[in-house]
């Protein structure tokens, strides 16, 4: 793992769309030279008119992630924008999450692809209006995370399906039982309703319930297809 601090900095670029335009987005990507994808296959948890404003409409969805530097990322985000008509009903959402390091290997793989070249550059300092909250749940409480989240001001939420892997031993110590099998609800909210979200998810799907769930929060720092970003 290495860091560079002086360039213009990192970021993972998330699209989540319905399966169609996740495949035209692939072939945008690849057509613009950007050499790393990952393809994810999710569920989106909201529904019927909620949905629609957000644009994601089918309960299918393809999540794509890809690392870049900012100077990069800043430009397909707008590339999707114009391309899947990001924001209108249907289509879906894409964001960009800050990166303090990579390996070397990607690292120079992302420098190739910076426009902004200056190794004296220094990171820029972000204007976070959104924040990706993140509820890892036991398989089948997706439901009850967004019961909870959208009182407390989540539009809607991703689902993303996973498998524990973690020490026994030390669950037993601390006396915790969890699934193997557990669910990952990704929820794109204001910054300003963040704590409620979580307090929300928190007291009703956390730890010390049947649903043994955590919650987290990352920054983001560019938004496009929600609302008027």
């Amino acid at each position: 793992m290495t860091t560079n601090p002086k360039k213009s900095g990192y970021r993972l670029l998330s699209l989540i769309a319905t399966i169609k335009l996740g495949a035209k987005a692939e072939e945008l990507l690849k057509a613009a030279g950007i050499p790393v994808q990952y393809h994810i296959l999710a569920k989106g948890t909201a529904s019927g008119d909620i949905m629609d404003t957000l644009g994601l409409g089918s309960p299918d969805k393809a999540v794509i992630i890809t690392p870049l530097p900012k100077s990069s990322a800043d430009n397909v985000l707008e590339l999707l924008k114009e391309q899947l008509y990001l924001g209108s009903p249907g289509t879906g959402i894409a964001f960009t999450l800050p990166m303090s390091g990579s390996s070397l290997g990607l690292m120079e793989l992302m420098n190739m692809l910076d426009t902004q070249n200056d190794d004296t550059v220094e990171v820029a300092k972000m204007d976070n209006k959104f924040t990706m909250i993140m509820a890892i749940v036991n398989q089948g409480f997706s439901e009850e995370v967004m019961s909870a989240a959208k009182p407390a001001g989540a539009a809607g939420g991703t689902v993303f399906h996973s498998r524990r892997v973690d020490s026994e031993e030390a669950l037993k110590f601390w006396g915790i039982s969890i699934q193997q099998e557990r669910e990952i609800v990704v929820i794109l909210a204001p910054k300003d309703k963040k704590v409620a979200i979580m307090e929300a998810v928190g007291q009703r799907c956390g730890a010390h319930t049947d649903a043994h769930g955590i919650v987290v929060s990352v920054p983001v720092d560019g938004v496009v297809g929600l609302g008027k970003y």
